[in-house]
This record gives C-alpha cells, sequence and structure tokens, in this order.
C-alpha cells in the first residue's frame, strides 16, 4: 500500500508503552462487511453493517472503497450531493480522487492523503477521478467515514481541512515492526495533523509478519479496528481477523494487535485502520445525506437543501 511509510520503522518515535496496571480491552465482537455500490458505481464494503450503533458512537457510517483495479473508462465517483450535521473524511490509500465543495474547499487526493469536510450546517461537494485516471485506470482504495456532530455543533459553520500524507504523524512500537500513521486526535502525547470538533483518534497501522502492538486507548472512547488486508489477530485470546473484518473492543485501557506469520500474496502485511472516540450519546435522526437529532430538522434539512440554502455549485465546478 503506498500510504506514507518509511524504509526504517526504527527510526520514528516509539508510542507510549503500556502501563503495568493497564488492562487490556476484550473483543465484544467480530463481524464482516458486506459489499455494495455507491455513488455513480463504485464497489464498498460496509464496515458497519451489524454492528449496535452504541458500539460506533461518535461514528456513524464508513465504508471502504475498492480495493478495485480498473480498466480504462471504469473509474466512478460521485455527483454533487449535500451534507448537513455531521462530518466526512476521506482517506486515500492509493489512487486519486478530486473534491471541490461550495465553501471554496477542495484539492487532490491521493497515496496516503486525508480530506476532512466539516458538513455543519450545510455544503454541497463532488468526489470523482480526475479525467486521466478515467482515461487510464488503475488502483483505486480508501475509506469513507461519517462523524457525528453533536446538537450544539450541527449547524456550526462547514470547514475543509486538506490533510497531505507528509502532515501525517509517525509512530512505530518497540520492536519496528510496525508503522502507526496518527490521521487525527491523539495517540497517548502524541497528537495528528486532523482538527476534530469531538475527541476522536484514527490511525492507520501497517503491522510486519509476526508483529505484535499494544496501544495505549483512552477508557472513555469506544474502539474498532477494520482489516483492510492481510490476517492477524485481535486482543488477548487472539482471535482471527481478516480482509473486509471490523472488531469492535471494550472494556480496557489497551489495545491488542498481532500479525499472522505469512500473509497472502496481495500483501506483505497486516493493515489495519484503527478509530474510536468520546460517545456522544444523543438521539441519532438519519436518512440520505442529513444526520440530524429529530424527523423534524431531517424535513427542515431536505427543505433548505431545495430552497438552496446549502449552498450553491460553483461556476468553476469539476
Amino acid at each position: 500500500m503506498p500510504a506514507v511509510s518509511v524504509d526504517n520503522p526504527l527510526e520514528l518515535p516509539k508510542v507510549i508503552a503500556p502501563k503495568s496496571a493497564d488492562r487490556a480491552r476484550r473483543v465484544k465482537s467480530i463481524t464482516s462487511a458486506p459489499r455494495g455500490l455507491e455513488g455513480e458505481g463504485f464497489p464498498v464494503r460496509r464496515a458497519f453493517a451489524g454492528i449496535d450503533v452504541v458500539d460506533l458512537d461518535p461514528f456513524i457510517h464508513m465504508d471502504q472503497m475498492g480495493e478495485v483495479d480498473y480498466g480504462p473508462g471504469e473509474p466512478k465517483g460521485t455527483p454533487w450531493h449535500p451534507h448537513r450535521g455531521f462530518e466526512t473524511v476521506t482517506y486515500m490509500i492509493e489512487g486519486t480522487f478530486l473534491h471541490q465543495d461550495s465553501i471554496g474547499g477542495g484539492g487532490v487526493i491521493q497515496n496516503g492523503a486525508t480530506q476532512w469536510m466539516t458538513a455543519g450546517a450545510g455544503i454541497l461537494h463532488i468526489e470523482r477521478p480526475p479525467d486521466a485516471l478515467i482515461d487510464s485506470g488503475g488502483l483505486f482504495h480508501g475509506i469513507q467515514l461519517w462523524v457525528n456532530l453533536p446538537s450544539k455543533l450541527k449547524m456550526t459553520n462547514p470547514r475543509y481541512q486538506d490533510i497531505g500524507a507528509a502532515a501525517v504523524t509517525l509512530l512505530t512500537n518497540e520492536n519496528g515492526d510496525a508503522i502507526i500513521r496518527v490521521i487525527a486526535g491523539s495517540l497517548g502525547d502524541v497528537d495528528g495533523p486532523g482538527s476534530t470538533h469531538t475527541p476522536i483518534t484514527v490511525l492507520h497501522v501497517t503491522l510486519m509478519p509476526g508483529g505484535s502492538l499494544e496501544l495505549p486507548w483512552n477508557p472513555s472512547y469506544n474502539a474498532l479496528t477494520y482489516v483492510l488486508a492481510g490476517k492477524g489477530t485481535v486482543g488477548l485470546d487472539r482471535l482471527e481477523i481478516g480482509d473486509g473484518q471490523m472488531a469492535v473492543h471494550v472494556d480496557g485501557d489497551t489495545l491488542v494487535l498481532a500479525a499472522r506469520e505469512s500473509q497472502d500474496s496481495r500483501t506483505n502485511a497486516f493493515e489495519v485502520l484503527i478509530l474510536g472516540g468520546e460517545p456522544i450519546r444523543e438521539p441519532v435522526a438519519a436518512y440520505g445525506p442529513f444526520v440530524m437529532n429529530t424527523r423534524a430538522e431531517l424535513q427542515q434539512a431536505f427543505e433548505d437543501y431545495e430552497a438552496g440554502r446549502l449552498g450553491q455549485i460553483p461556476a468553476d465546478h469539476i
């Protein structure tokens, strides 16, 4: 995977070692993400399917986009569409997407970069492959995550953050067999570049074959591990987990992972996305592109969109 990496992980700062009194979180569940289609027809895996919403809070939705090797003319994206009441996070592991929105945000997201868009009171945006990639085809792999906003921030001003691959904070473990990318939030005393409205942590971890990792984790956060590629285990009970599966960790201070000694031919490591945050614990009313607290607020969002109050497509739109 071409997400930001290093030749010698031992040169990286070390993640804080767990304290002797820390408890490893147990694994409550492991689920497999079903496949579907999104936008104009690009394949996704619905990572949160089958998981209790209580265990997901403050996250709403997550798709693994691809991994797919498109032929010429096949790459697809999403048309212009609105959002209100939450944040969208697009993390491109491989391939290229173009983003543009109605507040002037936008740019190229590729190979380890992230775009973090706060929809807040309302925004229109589009994500699509560049013309050159549509013409040539190519490998495409990424994540789209929806992060909820509490009621007091539902109508905050929209915001766009372009988090380049080089800006991501890199750490390793004591043995140097892990690359830990802190995309947003904090891990121990280390902060990532992404600025968040609610306390959360988003990591992409590469664990070498046979490697093991114990990460400090805020005990007030929920904790989810999603496998992007490879095979390994989670928890002290070493429960098996592989491509397209999600583990829910509960009750403890650390997260425990391990990679199998041998991986399949398409990956040479165990690749996982780890995320968690402080639960908002508010009612959720979600429909289509809007995430609010009540049905009345949802209805208002649709009315505001139809009236053009969520923004306008720019004249120079892609």
